[in-house]
């Protein structure tokens, strides 16, 4: 690295009603320094990384790539002056190979069977291989994500952005993305990172820069500041730890017996005879790579997904071939891993939200007419309760930040009293007070007798919450275990397919 700046951010400030999303932010970033973005949700961090890569204009303040004016108009400037972005929610179709995927983002995309040579060569160059034939609907997260990260290589970047890369990535393909980074870093890119796991930021990044409600608050280096000092400068207090009593499961919830379903999508993964039982005051973890059966069995529990008869038991009771709204009437309650589109309407109000699963439980409806100031002083409560960030429950669902729309959907279904609760990556995108926050509210709701599913990419989160342990793989779960003897080298063998062999011992 030198002390020229690559990137030099001065005085950036970008508004939007109600809210000054970035107050006077300004910050430098070195050639081949890998820099963190930090702060909790809301903090500001995606409007700065719109504003670089050329999504957002800024209000007032400059910005100078190698020494000179550097103001994209779209992304398509921001590419051409060497910005590469990696989002965290990928952007690729899964009908089309992933020489095709590529070639949709490239500008002047060479013939197919050019790019594929180049495909081979570079992810071969970078220690992520990638077939540039395979239908990219039958690759894994991991695989997706090479994709991604291949096509922003392909165009040389001098800055690569990181939006929460490591989110649906097991331990094994963590250690390869940072052997990726490293490399890239070695040659002189420069690379932006923004994660929520603290962890992950000691280990990659040589400095970061931290946000609190749109404004630089500190700076520091990651190898020589604690993950819990860096979470206290986030979100300026002390971050609580969550407890729990440690309190003996009760009756039996759930019960899974022999549940198997194909996939409502062609490109999904069927379940495979799933069998387990979840007791009153228990939270079970359920890890997995994604794209294993996650979606499906969060459907075949809410509903969505109709299962034979004998399936799924619910307190005695056979509960297969009931819907949504009947399972939540019985108290059976899921937050999906979609947050905009399947647990939240991006165009309606956080009232309407609230009112789409909360009528039934809550009392919102009686004989077919809504109580709207009722959804309305619900919706507070969320709001309330989970520290959502934003004007009110009358905005809409697409205007909060990815975090903040996850404590809103996670709080939706706490309040409403379940009597099983199952929740997919309920922390995804959250800032490290956030996800404590969430995690605490399961602990809580299993101390008062609620049975939890909790489905999770994020091993430190299953270890620390979960009574017993389970991996999806192929659609198949394996035996329970419990979660408090298991390393992260376990489960992440696990994960990754290895729960038919031997690990105990590993």
């Amino acid at each position: 690295m030198t002390d020229t700046p690559l990137l030099a951010l001065s005085g950036l400030t970008k508004a939007y009603p109600g809210v000054v999303a970035n107050d006077d932010v300004s910050l430098r970033i070195a050639p081949g320094e890998v820099h963190a973005l930090l702060g909790e949700n809301g903090a500001g961090k995606s409007t700065l990384v719109k504003m670089i890569y050329g999504l957002v204009k800024p209000d007032s303040g400059t910005m100078q790539m190698h020494g000179a004016s550097f103001a994209p108009h779209e992304p398509r400037a921001a590419r051409a002056a060497g910005v590469g972005m990696v989002f965290q929610h990928f952007s690729l179709f899964d009908a089309l190979s992933v020489a095709e995927n590529i070639a949709l983002g490239m500008e002047n995309a060479p013939k197919l069977r050019t790019l594929s040579k180049q495909i081979r060569d570079v992810s071969e160059a970078y220690g992520l291989p990638l077939a540039p034939d395979r239908i990219v609907g039958d690759l894994s997260a991991g695989e997706r994500q090479r994709v991604e990260i291949i096509r922003c290589l392909l165009q040389d970047p001098k800055l690569l952005i990181m939006d929460e890369p490591t989110s649906v990535l097991t331990p094994q393909e963590v250690e390869i993305l940072f052997k990726t980074l490293r490399k890239l870093s070695a040659e002189g890119t420069a690379i932006l990172y923004i994660s929520h796991k603290l962890e992950e930021i000691r280990s990659l990044c040589d400095s970061a820069t931290i946000l609190r409600l749109g404004k630089v608050v500190g700076h520091c280096t990651p190898s020589e500041t604690t993950a819990r000092d860096m979470a206290e400068m986030m979100v300026g207090s002390t971050l609580k730890t969550p407890t729990r009593a440690g309190k003996t499961p009760g009756a039996v919830k759930l019960d899974l017996r022999g549940l198997s379903a194909p996939s409502p999508s062609s490109f999904g993964m069927p379940l495979r005879d799933i069998t387990v039982q979840v007791r009153a005051g228990e939270i079970l973890g359920i890890g997995g790579v994604a794209g294993n059966g996650q979606d499906e069995l969060l459907s075949a529990l809410s509903g969505e997904l109709l299962t034979a008869a004998g399936m799924i038991g619910f307190e005695g009771q056979d509960v297969g071939q009931l819907g949504p709204t009947a399972r939540r009437r019985l108290g059976i309650l899921t937050a999906p891993e979609e947050r905009l589109g399947h647990a939240a309407a991006p165009d309606m109000s956080l009232t309407e939200n609230a009112m789409l699963t909360g009528a039934v439980r809550e009392k919102l409806e009686r004989r077919g007419m809504l109580n709207w100031p009722a959804a309305k002083r619900f919706a507070e409560r969320i709001i309330a309760d989970f520290d959502v960030r934003t004007p009110g429950p009358g905005n809409a669902a697409r205007s909060l930040s990815g975090g903040n729309l996850q404590k809103f959907v996670i709080g939706r279904e706490v309040l409403q009293n379940p009597q099983v609760l199952v929740v997919n990556q309920p922390t995804w995108g959250v800032d490290a007070s956030a996800a404590a926050a969430i995690r605490q509210a399961l602990l809580d709701l299993a101390e008062n007798g609620t049975a939890v599913i909790v489905i999770s990419q994020d091993l430190d989160e299953l270890m620390e919450i979960s009574d017993r342990f389970a991996a999806l793989n192929e659609g198949r779960l394996s035996e329970p275990r419990a979660a408090a003897g298991l390393t992260v080298d376990e489960i992440g063998l696990m994960m990754g397919g290895a729960h038919g062999m031997e690990v105990a011992h590993v």
